[in-house]
């Protein structure tokens, strides 16, 4: 945006504030001899806008991945591809990954982007399930079937009849129903609890699971037979602690999706909030990040959230937290440096500038890249 002013304007310390703060430039009445000028600065500012989109937005998800999966590091950008080779198939597919980097996601992709979309997409949490529950809960059961049956309740199986059935955390289902997920996926029918009548549904099977399942194949805590029918086309979801810069556009992502829904005073994070995300291990993965993210946009009490408020002034199990290489430590005093300048110019972004030896183009590039915004 380009402002025009006039005397009146510049008589408003809050009016030019906002200026400062939202403008890309600004022009200060009569401007029609600066026309040649003003095109000039125009047709900057939209270089530079198309610019700031390209290095400050969210990195748009790759080919096949759904909107909830963000991310443009290496891993992710071959997670996209398989998603894509994955949903042209009716194999059953395998998803590993740690708790909380989002395989449920994943799969939700594959279902969206496969001939089945229009079916519906059915999860059950086999971890979750008394194991007193889970026939019924998966194959459903008919009237007085036991204790409480009291009218005839069609399973998740039946419920995904055309579209997908999701198993996730199947490296929990106990052995003694291993058997019968088999012959489910082997005939594509079962019983419902209680009944003699073989039921036949047109379901894909997706599963997923944060335990190594080869291991537990050699421990016998899982069946071989069943292990070789759901692994045959496999996904790796990559922990968050290996997806780079990732972890900061996810950051701000969240942080604005929390904006939306919650008040907050924050804006951003502090350079010392972001080296921060970068050193933690992320135990929990995306879904840490989240909470750790939401809880911090309550708490601040500035525009930029600091790592205290992340939780994250000492990294726990972090053994390099003391180690910052060249590009950290420059990134970090170039942040101080500027947030120092802002306060010793009372947000003139001008003086700001002067001070710190460079253009106001070079303020706002700064202001940017380290999510500092003007009060």
């Amino acid at each position: 945006m380009i402002a025009v002013l006039d005397e009146h304007h510049h008589g408003h310390p809050e009016f030019m504030k906002a200026v400062a703060a939202t403008c890309h430039d600004f022009f200060t009445t009569p401007v029609a001899e600066a026309t040649d000028i003003i095109r000039y600065v125009l047709a900057h500012a939209a270089g530079f806008a198309r610019l700031r989109a390209q290095l400050f937005e969210p990195p748009a998800a790759g080919d096949g991945i759904g909107p909830d999966l963000l991310g443009s590091c290496p891993a992710m950008k071959r997670l996209g591809t398989l998603i894509g080779k994955f949903a042209r198939a009716e194999a059953p597919v395998m998803i590993r990954g740690e708790s909380g980097t989002g395989k449920e996601l994943v799969a939700q992709a594959i279902h969206r982007a496969s001939t089945r979309a229009d079916g519906p997409f059915i999860a059950v949490n086999c971890g979750a399930i008394p194991e007193q529950l889970v026939e019924s809960e998966l194959f459903g059961h008919v009237k007085g079937a036991f204790t409480g049956a009291v009218q005839d309740r069609l399973g998740r199986a039946a419920l995904a009849d055309g579209g997908t059935l999701f198993l996730d955390e199947i490296g929990d289902l106990p052995l003694s129903h291993q058997v019968k997920i088999l012959r489910f996926i082997q005939e594509g029918s079962f019983e419902r609890v209680g009944s003699s009548r073989s039921l036949r549904v047109d379901v894909r099977i997706i599963a997923a699971t944060h335990v190594d399942l080869a291991a537990a194949v050699k421990a016998q805590t899982f069946r071989e037979d069943l292990f070789y029918r759901i692994n045959v086309l496999q996904i790796n979801v990559p922990p968050l602690r290996e997806r780079g810069d990732d972890i900061e556009w996810l950051a701000r992502h969240f942080l604005s999706r929390v904006k939306q829904q919650t008040p907050t005073v924050a804006n951003g994070f502090s350079a010392g909030a972001l080296l921060a995300l970068r050193r933690y291990r992320w135990p929990g993965n995306v879904r840490e990040l989240i909470n750790r993210v939401s809880k911090a946009a309550v708490m601040a009490e500035g525009a930029l959230i600091t790592p205290a408020e992340l939780d994250l002034s000492d990294p726990p199990g972090d053994r390099d937290a003391s180690v910052i290489n060249l590009q950290e430590a420059r990134e970090r005093a170039e942040c101080t440096a500027v947030e120092q300048a802002l306060r010793d110019s009372n947000f003139n972004l001008s003086q700001a500038a002067s001070q710190l030896g460079v253009s106001r183009m070079t303020v706002y590039r700064l202001l940017e890249k380290h999510g500092i915004r003007i009060p």
